[in-house]
């Protein structure tokens, strides 16, 4: 039997994809920064490792600055798994663009891993994804934003 019973880790994930949300609603990582723990850990293959709270803000803030983080519209789960025995969730979150309004929603899949340290925190995650396909959606949504002459 894991550490945590699977009703703690999904309310947990739940309220990590609440904050998240959030989060890019306004534009402030700080709440989704607090969900992890003071020495976690987060990999990021395109950008490095990060150890500690606050250099997992520092980077979420940097990088989802504008104009470069307002591609990106929501997170929402795709799917979810939880191996109760480890403390484990593993999902997929759908970084889906911001709308352009031409009613194509734009959107890549990222495979995270997060590792669950009780009482809403999470001392690990990693991302994995294909870089090459978030490098061309995102060339598409820049140069379908740029052609349509909309603002900012």
């Amino acid at each position: 039997m894991g550490k945590f019973t699977r009703a703690e880790m999904e309310r947990a994930f739940a309220h990590y994809v609440d904050v998240a949300g959030k989060s890019i609603e306004a534009w402030d990582w700080r709440g989704w920064a607090n969900l992890f723990t003071e020495d976690a850990e987060y990999v990021e293959h395109s950008f490095g490792t990060f150890r500690g709270r606050e250099a997992i803000y520092n980077w979420v803030t940097e990088t989802m600055a504008p104009p470069a983080g307002k591609v990106w519209g929501a997170f929402p789960v795709r799917w979810h798994f939880v191996d109760e025995e480890k403390g484990w969730i593993l999902c997929c979150f759908i970084n889906r663009m911001a709308d352009l309004g031409d009613g194509i929603v734009r959107e890549v899949d990222n495979w995270s891993l997060l590792k669950y340290a009780g009482d809403d925190l999470w001392s690990y995650e990693e991302d994995i994804y294909n870089m090459a396909e978030f490098r061309d959606a995102i060339t598409q949504w820049h140069e379908t934003k740029a052609a349509s002459g909309s603002p900012g």
